[in-house]
């Protein structure tokens, strides 16, 4: 195993450098369960901690090892266990906020070159999906790759791929069968040595049974589908997975909630087509209602921009302004509890002396 096939490169190699001082070694976070962890590092596989000290100065449950991280490890002497003490800066996040009524980041998967968003084409299509999953791969810094699935029952392709095409705005689509290993070939781009891809997608749209094709053995479980067409749970955990191209992919439970960590510049991004319309408004504080010279309204009206394409867009924005809402206040506090301890402290100071 080398670290180099990891992902591993010159930026990570700099940031390392105060840790290899240390005696620290370079690990890749491979899995991760209830804290307890499974890293790479070039001398193989080892379980591993965090040590007290990261625990003691971690702010939020973004701030711990996730699935994609790199992290300095020491080593125990004759021993497959270690302790984590840093994680080094992330090159891309992918998050999204935590199921629930928790307003916090949660982190998929991190330092993530290619995402796949996966989507079969019977029961799971659903372009309105795609164009959450594409928000939050922008706001994430990874370049996004929408893989449709299940080409051999599938019908009307083509009319799919125009319709995910029209709404991708330049992320490559791709229709596969990774069953009978049908236009596998069109991925080769994105599987270079050191790159890493990670999958996601609803449960059952196939993104284990690709990663089986990929690997060319059946190392994931599989499992068919319910009798009404939806998916059922394989992967329960995040992992992370080499292939024999000398990549590495992050496979990625099925998400049932597929809940907005961005903010309004990756919306944009992902709703380039209706963000150039919107600039044409005679108004720059246009509500796309009844404002005079609307450009947004006189789309809708002659069919230049669908008008579920726009209540997708509305939809998404309204998320994310309840969503920074929610931030807002957390921060306000988080802030207030903060200097509530240090009032306290100062207090029981003063009593001390």
């Amino acid at each position: 195993m080398s670290i180099d096939t990891l992902g591993w490169n010159p930026s990570f190699d700099d940031a390392f450098r105060p840790y290899r001082d240390a005696g620290r070694i370079p690990a890749r976070v491979a899995r991760e369960d209830k804290e307890r962890y499974h890293v790479l590092t070039d001398s193989g596989d080892c379980r591993a901690e965090i040590t007290g000290r990261f625990r003691h100065q971690v702010r939020s449950r973004a701030d711990f090892p996730a699935v994609g991280d790199w992290v300095a490890l020491e080593k125990q002497p004759q021993s497959d266990f270690g302790s984590i003490h840093a994680i080094l800066p992330r090159r891309s996040i992918f998050s999204r906020k935590m199921t629930g009524s928790t307003t916090e980041e949660q982190v998929v998967a991190s330092n993530v070159d290619f995402a796949f968003l996966v989507m079969d084409l019977g029961r799971d299509y659903n372009p309105r999906r795609i164009e959450r999953y594409l928000t939050l791969t922008w706001e994430s810094g990874a370049s996004p790759v929408i893989l449709l699935t299940k080409t051999d029952v599938a019908i009307e392709i083509d009319s799919a791929i125009a319709e995910i095409e029209a709404i991708a705005l330049g992320a490559p689509v791709h229709a596969i069968s990774a069953l009978c290993s049908e236009g596998l070939e069109q991925l080769d781009p994105y599987l270079g040595v050191g790159k890493t891809v990670a999958m996601f997608g609803s449960s059952g749209a196939g993104k284990s049974t690709l990663i089986n094709a990929l690997l060319g053995e059946e190392l994931l479980a599989t499992r068919e589908l319910k009798a009404d067409g939806r998916g059922k749970h394989t992967t329960t955990w995040r992992e992370l997975i080499q292939l024999p191209s000398g990549a590495v992919v992050i496979d990625t439970p099925g998400m049932k909630q597929v809940e907005l960590w961005a903010d309004e510049s990756s919306l944009d991004s992902s709703f380039d087509d209706v963000a150039r319309i919107a600039a044409r408004c005679k108004f720059a504080d246009c509500g796309h209602s009844s404002e005079p010279g609307c450009a947004i309204q006189a789309a809708l009206a002659d069919g230049s921009l669908a008008e579920e394409r726009f209540a997708s867009y509305l939809k998404l924005q309204r998320e994310l302004k309840y969503l920074h809402r929610k931030q807002d206040v957390r921060a306000m506090l988080e802030e207030k509890a903060r200097w509530k301890k240090i009032h306290m402290s100062i207090r029981k100071h003063y009593k001390q002396r």
